[in-house]
């Protein structure tokens, strides 16, 4: 995979954290920061935990985009075969950047109700009433498995790659580009939540997955009528 795509993917995931990651986990967020949040720590162990939460939501983007990068090899047999995964990638990724700017309701539509089934309750309550600092990790690798559009985004695209490692790679590079916005929110409880800060950072990150959907879409169109390209270079 290009440097240009993985700064995308890097600008996409941090733009898209200020705007719909806040949106949609925000509540989650404030929600365990108040609960299992002492006033009383110290600064250092909250950040910590803060830090914790993070890392097991990366940690469970990271496995996800392994399996989707693997699967994505599995069914990729040719060029064409490529090319037209891309070209659907692509599309996908520009539907995601028009919901983000509240253009059509394509992330409402994929962004059901795994929160509200009984297991996923049934640990979210026991991880969200624990103290434990390792429990602020295992919180974190749940609410990795919440449906979310930009997440599902960048699943088409590690699944683009045909590569489990690159996959991992991918959505490696979107969950840390995460950390800043939702370590500010959890952090300094509320911050960015209702402002238009918010606001001009969700346009710039639709702006910017539709760029990188229409790239996309070059590519698979490359890959259609070019025999020598390449999945994990462009051309």
């Amino acid at each position: 995979m290009d440097f240009a795509s993985l700064l995308s993917i890097a600008a996409i995931g941090f733009l898209g954290s200020f705007g719909h990651c806040i949106g949609m986990c925000g509540g989650i967020a404030i929600a365990y920061a108040s609960t299992k949040i002492d006033s009383q720590m110290p600064r250092r162990i909250q950040a910590l935990a803060h830090l914790l939460y993070s890392f097991g939501r990366v940690t469970t983007y990271t496995v996800l985009g392994a399996v989707f990068g693997f699967a994505g090899g599995v069914a990729t047999f040719s060029n064409t075969t490529n090319g037209i995964l891309l070209v659907g990638a692509g599309g996908a990724m520009v539907l995601t950047g028009l919901a983000l700017l509240g253009k059509i309701k394509f992330l409402s539509l994929l962004e059901c109700s795994t929160s509200k089934s009984g297991w996923y309750q049934e640990w979210f309550t026991r991880f969200l009433n624990s103290k434990s600092l390792f429990s602020f990790y295992l919180l974190g690798l749940l609410n990795g498995l919440l449906p979310c559009g930009l997440v599902y985004f960048f699943a088409i695209t590690a699944a683009s790659t045909a590569s489990a490692f690159w996959g991992a790679v991918v959505m490696l590079i979107f969950g840390m580009s995460t950390i800043p916005a939702m370590f500010s929110l959890s952090f300094f409880v509320g911050i960015f939540k209702n402002t238009s800060f918010r606001s001009v950072m969700l346009r710039l990150a639709s702006i910017a997955v539709i760029a990188f959907g229409l790239y996309t879409l070059y590519r698979g169109y490359d890959f259609i009528f070019n025999p020598d390209a390449s999945i994990l270079n462009c051309h």
